[in-house]
């Protein structure tokens, strides 16, 4: 009896729509908290890398519940995701897996799930432990500087293409994902620039000290 009835609804076209709308809500909710919270946890990074302000106990603790937050919306854009490409499947057959636009989407959360997973088992502990930014080692620093910038990025490109239909059929997969590697690059480089800048000014200050003590 409940088998029926669930196919009925499946077949059901109006029940369909309202149940689309629905995962769809969910979804885009899902990643917009998502991007709300990675630029917040962004800004707050620069501000403090700016004022070489050291991570404290609350710090560390606000931001695991980001990092916690975060993941619990990743988790919700795949199931969500997920939903929504069963339906269209349902209405448009295997043609529908053919769609550019839903490869460079697929791409896009996959890197951001496990740029997420090196964020949490990686960088995450090493900033607790060193205690700032400027205190990482060079390669842990970069890699830090490289998932910070995949993720901003990557959150920002997933809601473009999300909210992109007129984009769907039109362009091939590298055209959609052209610009992706760039803005990464971009958002490397700048961060990689300012903690340059912030580390040549504190030893600029550090160094007329160290002489005067000498003296």
């Amino acid at each position: 009896m409940a088998i029926n009835t669930i196919m009925s609804l499946l077949e059901n076209k109006e029940f369909m729509e309202f149940l689309r709308l629905g995962v769809i809500y969910v979804h885009l909710v899902s990643c917009c908290v998502a991007i709300g919270l990675v630029l917040t946890s962004d800004v707050a990074m620069v501000r403090d890398l700016l004022k070489r302000k050291t991570f404290t106990e609350h710090d560390n603790a606000h931001m695991e519940s980001l990092q916690k937050s975060v993941i619990f919306a990743l988790i919700a854009l795949w199931v969500t995701g997920i939903a929504v490409i069963g339906i269209d499947y349902l209405e448009k057959g295997m043609s529908y897996f053919m769609n550019p636009k839903l490869h460079a989407k697929v791409i896009i959360v996959v890197l951001l799930s496990y740029n997420g997973l090196l964020l949490h088992r990686l960088v995450l502990p090493a900033l607790q432990k060193a205690g700032s930014l400027l205190n990482l080692g060079f390669s842990t620093r970069m890699l830090a500087l490289f998932c910070g910038s995949l993720s901003a990025v990557s959150w920002m490109y997933a809601a473009m293409l999300g909210v992109g239909r007129p984009l769907a059929w039109k362009y091939s997969l590298s055209e959609l994902l052209m610009a992706y590697p760039v803005l990464i690059a971009l958002g490397f480089l700048t961060m990689l620039v300012l903690t340059q800048r912030v580390k040549q000014q504190d030893s600029f200050v550090i160094s007329p000290r160290t002489v005067a003590s000498a003296c």
